[in-house]
């Protein structure tokens, strides 16, 4: 269905939903999701685009989470390695096995880090996607060509998911359709409607067009992420901050930095965080941080001290400092953590929170990426009782997601195993054109077909939606996405049948947007460094 047909729908319908979902990341559409395999008629609406928040922003890793085991939340980790499992299963397109080093520098730390990840690797019971071993010198630095090897004891190897997040959520919302739901971008929630003191829909806009119309549902569900509060405060309930943002940036680097299939774990750094180097899409992403902050925003931008703490770590695991040309992209995501008092955002628990206001909406947040399909299930049980929806179990454990297929094609390169089942039709838009299979960047995976099938199929609906989120052209190399940007917004007004002056608006949007993912050479830097064996 177009996004026009979609409109009228939505302006034409005068019965309430079943379900209604304010938010389209991973939370939001994994809600979605549940609720129409129950049966139950949804409707999903999100602000600006389909992950464009936290859920395109991760570390691409579908795992249970070793620091959590440390910190003692046996339950988070048990629940989030089996929707690891649920997640590989399911959609095998888009999650697949990763071999992880954790180095040691010490030898006492071998020992303490093989029992842990023996530990990690049994309560994965029969979801486990492999032991973990011991690893000489020799073989950590086989594994992991490139990392600084003075002072190097050994390793310890383990296995733990890797993911493709913004195309898992796309992943999501074509699965939302297949079952019946129905799901729009760029629409926002400007208030809550009541009815006799309930919650009983909202005043929604297009971004588009400007227009206003409501949407009636039994239940209100804000699956919002870090604009939670904003939302509840539409329903005059928030009356306390419930929310701790963080924020976690990320580097990308050449795949010269770490040319192995493996990825570097770094279980602690000088102030307790984990840090990781993973292959990703022919580069190397290096992160996270967990800086707390007060300001909730579209588009964060990196903090000083998280890049000096991204160099510093850089060059102490790989023994030199990146050139600014170097670092491909920079870019952050911000956290909705669910308060706890007098504890550090990095302390806070992942676990996901379910609030019910006095108007019945229902809020949930908190979670991890990992656990974003228990997320959705805890919900609509909750709302099922709310909304007196016919009382059902959840089918969503062994539901195949969209573009699920067992096995790739031999025509598929790495980055278009994506689209799974859809690959063969992609495939076909380029044999009436061509054209269309052209490289849309020397540097970049991606090929102008699909930027066609994304406009078509994913709802993409600017240069920013295909270049960050259908692909990850933004997120791989900024300074590439750039110059690739004028054709992609070209092809995409074609497309969606706009004229020179939207092309250009949406052109001029895009690029001062990129422009804060190229890093530079003159941001001011700490040049602290620490020798490398002294760590522990």
């Amino acid at each position: 269905m177009m996004r026009a047909e979609i409109l009228e729908t939505l302006r034409q319908r005068t019965i309430p939903w079943d379900v209604l979902v304010i938010g389209g990341g991973a939370t939001g559409l994994g809600t979605a999701v549940e609720a129409a395999s129950r049966g139950y008629q949804t409707v999903l609406v999100e602000r600006i685009d389909f992950a464009k928040g936290t859920s395109s922003r991760s570390t691409k890793l579908a795992h249970g989470g070793v620091r959590y085991l440390e910190q003692g939340n046996i339950t988070l980790v048990l629940d989030a390695l089996k929707e690891r499992g649920h997640m590989l299963r399911n959609a095998p397109h888009l999650v697949h096995d990763l071999s992880f080093v954790v180095p040691a520098f010490h030898y006492l730390s071998l020992p303490y880090y093989g029992l842990g990840l023996k530990v990690y690797e049994r309560l994965s019971g029969k979801l486990s996607l492999g032991p973990s071993r011991f690893l000489s010198r020799t073989q950590t630095l086989q594994m992991l060509p490139g990392i600084a090897s003075d002072g190097l004891r050994g390793g310890v190897l383990y296995h733990d998911g890797q993911f493709d997040d913004a195309r898992y959520a796309i992943s999501l919302m074509r699965t939302l359709q297949d079952l019946g739901g129905t799901a729009i971008n760029y629409i926002e929630a400007t208030q809550i409607l009541h009815h006799n003191g309930r919650a009983a829909g909202i005043a929604a806009l297009d971004k588009e067009s400007g227009e206003s119309f409501e949407i009636l549902a039994k239940v209100v569900i804000n699956a919002t992420g870090t604009y939670a509060e904003r939302v509840l405060s539409m329903d005059h309930a928030q009356n306390r901050s419930v929310l701790a943002l963080s924020q976690g940036t990320h580097f990308v680097l050449p795949r010269s930095f770490l040319e192995g299939s493996a990825a570097l774990m770094v279980p602690r750094t000088d102030d307790g965080r984990v840090l990781f180097a993973i292959p990703w899409h022919g580069a190397t992403i290096v992160g996270t941080t967990d800086e707390p902050v007060e300001q909730v925003t579209d588009d964060p931008r990196a903090l000083r001290r998280e890049k000096e703490f991204l160099l510093d770590h850089i060059n102490r695991y790989f023994g030199r400092r990146p050139h600014g040309s170097e670092i491909l992209s920079v870019w952050s995501g911000q956290r909705p953590l669910f308060r706890e008092a007098s504890k550090k955002t990095s302390q806070i628990s992942r676990d996901h929170k379910i609030l019910v206001s006095d108007s019945r909406m229902i809020t949930i947040t908190g979670g991890k990426w990992t656990t974003y399909r228990r997320m959705g299930q805890d919900a609509i049980d909750r709302a099922a009782g709310v909304g007196s929806l016919p009382a059902t179990k959840s089918r969503t454990v062994d539901l195949k997601l969209h573009g699920w297929l067992a096995s790739p094609s031999k025509n598929m390169s790495e980055p278009e195993f994506v689209y799974g089942s859809d690959f063969q039709a992609l495939e076909q838009l380029g044999s009436g054109d061509p054209e269309l299979n052209r490289l849309i960047h020397p540097n970049l995976p991606y090929r102008l077909r699909e930027i066609i099938w994304a406009a078509r199929y994913e709802m993409a609906r600017t240069t920013e939606d295909v270049l960050a989120r259908r692909t990850h052209a933004l997120f791989l190399d900024a300074r590439a996405a750039i110059e690739a940007a004028p054709a992609v917004a070209a092809w995409l007004g074609k497309e969606l049948k706009r004229d020179a002056a939207w092309i250009q608006r949406d052109l001029d949007s895009f690029i001062s947007l990129a422009n804060g993912y190229v890093y530079h050479d003159n941001e001011p830097v700490s040049h602290a460094t620490e020798i490398i064996g002294t760590q522990q």
